[in-house]
């Protein structure tokens, strides 16, 4: 029983401990700064389509073997990317923040792989946006910097057409557009069905970010400003870097699941067409010491005098060190406890014999074989000496000794069946 308790306790801290959040429908990384005034992030929209065509049909003979791919990256000098940043900035302002994008520059992957079972559509779109006017009030030395983060799920809704060199104009927003420009021939039919809805959802879309509220979002800071992290993220030295996290499975934020929808369509037959996102996963990366509220952070250059705080629920270093404290210990009773039971089971499955150096050598007994040789028996020293209980037939001769009976006729013998003559 206690070691069934200790190995729960230090599995635990253990999957407490390892929780890692997953690649997300929308993955947002940005690094504020209010001495600067500018935020830079960087946006990840994914998604992944399923056709199922594993019966059979036309759908087969269009889909199979069909392979598309569209990469392309453009900055905010190509056509449509104006069109983009205003979408973006009004869908800011729709969360009531007064920050806005100023430039922006966006990577676009399309992936068509058609299978002989089914088609598979990759769509990851990446935007790179520079933040601006998030700033609500400057740093005075008596009170903190007010940093907005209420931008933090920006998207665009609708269509969304860029003009590229090699591709020409590409609508990147909506899945159904790829099989508008490649699949003309089935995109009437799936725009007419129940997949229609799945296939006109905007791909740039981080509501999961946006709704889940900052005080569910796992904080993480440097207090001591250490030169070697700084640097890793082009920060001067002794800076303070809080971090605030959200999209792992946690006690706040529940477990996060993968996401998926479903719909039917038909051509010549029916078949199946799946959507497939991760949950939304957020890191927030604030030069200073950062403290939230509802939808703003307060940052000064350094941490209150004696705070050390690690996690969101505001627990004190102390307490985490010995919960670690508390799991190497454990670690340690299960080993010993390990060792104690192998000591005890020792007995019952470790090997035993008589050493070699109390053993002795005699001359074999005759009785092996009727005949002796040069090889000898291995005898343990201290014991009765051999004489007395070789074998009985050590004294016995091996070799059978036949005796004939003597006749006592004086009359020689007869051959045999001679009989006298009559």
């Amino acid at each position: 029983m206690k070691l069934l308790i200790i190995t729960l306790f230090v599995g635990a801290v253990i999957a407490l401990g390892s929780i890692a959040p997953t690649f997300g429908s929308a993955q947002l990384e940005a690094t504020l700064e209010d001495s600067t005034g500018n935020a830079l992030a960087k946006m990840t929209y994914q998604r992944t389509i399923w056709i199922d065509y594993s019966d059979g049909g036309n759908l087969e003979n269009i889909l199979s073997g069909k392979n598309v791919t569209v990469i392309f990256s453009v900055d905010s000098s190509a056509i449509g990317m104006k069109e983009l940043i205003k979408k973006i900035n009004a869908n800011i302002a729709s969360n009531d923040s007064d920050a806005y994008v100023s430039d922006m520059s966006l990577d676009y992957v399309a992936l068509m792989t058609g299978r002989d079972d089914k088609m598979s559509i990759d769509y990851k779109i990446v935007l790179r946006p520079i933040i601006e006017n998030f700033v609500i009030r400057d740093y005075t030395g008596t009170s903190p910097a007010l940093l907005d983060v209420d931008w933090r799920g920006f998207g665009a809704s609708g269509p969304v057409e860029i003009h590229t060199p090699d591709h020409g104009i590409i609508e990147i927003n909506l899945p159904i557009s790829l099989f508008d420009k490649y699949t003309p021939e089935i995109a009437m039919q799936l725009k007419s069905s129940d997949a229609g809805e799945l296939l006109t959802t905007s791909i740039m879309n981080a509501d999961g970010i946006r709704d889940q509220p900052i005080g569910n979002w796992h904080f993480l800071f440097d207090p001591t400003g250490i030169g070697v992290d700084a640097a890793q993220y082009g920060f001067q030295t002794g800076s303070v870097i809080s971090k605030y996290t959200m999209g792992e499975s946690s006690l706040r934020e529940g477990i996060q699941t993968e996401r998926t929808s479903e719909a039917m369509f038909t051509i010549d037959k029916t078949y199946s067409i799946k959507t497939f996102e991760a949950s939304d996963n957020a890191s927030l990366d604030v030069v200073g010491f950062a403290t939230r509220d509802s939808g703003f952070f307060g940052v000064t250059p350094t941490a209150p005098e004696g705070y050390a705080t690690t996690s969101s629920e505001e627990f004190p270093a102390m307490v985490l060190y010995g919960m670690a404290g508390m799991a190497a210990l454990g670690g340690v009773a299960f080993m010993l406890m390990s060792m104690r039971k192998l000591k005890k089971e020792k007995g019952h499955y470790a090997q035993t014999g008589i050493d070699p150096t109390q053993l002795t050598g005699v001359q074999t007994s005759s009785s092996s074989g009727g005949y002796q040789t040069v090889r000898g028996e291995a005898q343990v020293k201290g014991l009765e000496d051999y004489n007395q209980h070789q074998s009985y037939y050590d004294d016995k001769s091996q070799v059978e000794e036949k005796s004939e009976t003597e006749s006592t006729s004086t009359k020689g013998s007869m051959p045999k069946g001679w009989k006298p003559e009559k």
